[in-house]
């Protein structure tokens, strides 16, 4: 169709003709209401858009209640499950240092248990009084 006979049927419906597609061989064209289109057209990237994941951090001694395990895991479980990272954090104290075995038999039972949700982005660190380990969600 031509364009000036399109532009007026536009007019006549008090509609926009909109060139949807410019790069195809013959421009496709719209007589549609540009703002709606505009509106829509944000919202699809807004929906494409991945949102930015934060750091959420679980703290826990050696000698942690299975109780208190439990509702930590939980939670960690819930922050994996929304795209969060997660860093667990063991705090040591005082003689609790000499057996830091504890602390890294804790850490395998936390990997092993949110394996379904969540991955270790690296291995178990140390940070002077705390073992560290980031997990990412799957």
């Amino acid at each position: 169709m031509e364009t000036r006979k399109a532009l007026e049927m536009a007019e006549a419906l008090s509609l926009d003709l909109v060139e949807v597609a410019p790069s195809s061989r013959p421009p496709v064209c719209r007589i549609m209401d540009y703002g709606k289109y505009k509106y829509e057209q944000s919202k699809k990237l807004r929906k494409r858009k991945p949102h930015g994941s934060k750091l959420k951090e679980i703290k826990m001694r050696p000698q942690t209640g299975d109780h208190d395990y439990h509702f930590l895991l939980r939670h960690a479980e819930n922050f994996l499950q929304e795209r969060n990272k997660v860093k667990v954090s063991i705090t040591f104290r005082g003689r609790e240092n000499a057996h830091r075995e504890f602390g890294a038999e804790l850490m395998k039972r936390i990997q092993k248990d949110l394996e379904q949700v969540g991955v270790a982005e690296g291995p178990v660190r140390q940070e002077g009084r705390d073992m560290v380990l980031l997990l990412a969600p799957k």
